[in-house]
């Protein structure tokens, strides 16, 4: 959350690089975590993942301080929390004067974190008339006139700026004027700081326009998955739709195509050949179970006995059935 510059001199000595330092406060929150809990020793794995940095970046970090662990038993935990501590200068105990008392300057005075990692709250300053002579997390505040005093009396080299964006500069220069050579800064502003004076900056809305970013991007990918999900459901609801209908189509084409061919074979078994070579339509059911021929067959095929000359009813001829 924070950015700018840190003790640069001390790490160039050591050769520590500055994305190096910036962790190695979180493998120090973790590590306390566990020396309370009486935790022996920590593999990498365990705290990389404690930490959410990558293991080998972690191994590559701790190789900086000349700590590079027991294969097949990790790290010592106090080992580490001890060199860390040593390496971030927190084997002493650092004053600091915090400038701003709002709501911010008074939740920082009364942030027990700062006095468990070797720091102390040594003033506290604001140049409201209103706040001055009030008693904030067991201090009295006092008045920002006597600020260069303050930081003189109490050794402090470390100043927390918690004003308004408005005063942020004008404090910074009195302080670095008094003497401090670092500054945490959580006014909504940048700060111009000579060489050789730190500076880390704070800022919680560029924090909160950060993660609506993230949110916004996770709300369009959840969006763009939707979108895509319906149009493959809708692909495939098309595809069965296309497949079914041209099986209804094949089935309508063969039940079509099986019907003309009962129908031609039913046409062909009705059709007998005639004695001079013609082609007849036999008549349906010609006989009867019993042989008999129906009333309805021709004369000839009755054998009823016809006239010479070919009428039915005279008795002249019989033709043969």
């Amino acid at each position: 959350m924070a950015s700018g510059r840190t003790h640069r001199s001390a790490n160039r000595s050591r050769g520590i690089p500055e994305a190096t330092v910036a962790r190695l406060p979180l493998y120090l929150r973790a590590l306390i975590a566990l020396s309370e809990r009486s935790v022996p020793t920590v593999s990498s794995e365990e705290l990389a993942s404690a930490t959410g940095v990558n293991s080998a970046k972690l191994r590559k970090d701790f190789s900086y301080l000349g700590s590079y662990g027991t294969r097949g038993v990790g790290y010592d935990v106090e080992y580490l929390v001890y060199q860390i501590s040593r390496e971030l200068g927190l084997t002493q105990s650092w004053p600091v004067v915090i400038v701003g008392i709002g709501n911010l300057g008074h939740a920082l005075a009364n942030y027990g974190g700062i006095a468990s990692r070797g720091f102390r709250v040594a003033a506290l300053i604001d140049a409201d008339p209103a706040v001055v002579g009030t008693v904030v997390a067991n201090l009295t505040v006092q008045h920002a006139d006597d600020l260069e005093s303050i930081v003189r009396d109490n050794g402090v080299s470390i100043g927390v700026i918690a004003t308004p964006a408005t005063v942020a500069q004008k404090v910074c220069d009195r302080l670095v004027a008094a003497g401090v050579t670092s500054i945490l800064n959580f006014a909504p502003t940048v700060l111009t700081v000579p060489e050789g004076v730190d500076v880390r900056k704070v800022d919680l809305s560029i924090e909160l326009q950060i993660l609506a970013f993230h949110e916004q991007r996770k709300a369009a990918e959840s969006l763009q998955a939707a979108q895509d999900a319906g149009a493959e459901t809708a692909e495939h609801t098309a595809g069965g739709t296309t497949r079914s209908t041209a099986g209804r189509r094949r089935r309508t084409v063969v039940g079509a195509g099986r019907a003309d061919g009962v129908a031609r074979a039913e046409r062909e078994a009705a059709s007998v050949p005639t004695r001079r070579g013609g082609v007849r339509r036999r008549k349906k059911h010609e006989e009867t179970d019993d042989g008999a021929v129906p009333v309805t067959a021709p004369a000839a095929e009755r054998g009823a006995v016809v006239p010479a000359d070919g009428t039915e009813g005279g008795t002249s001829k019989v033709m043969p059935a």
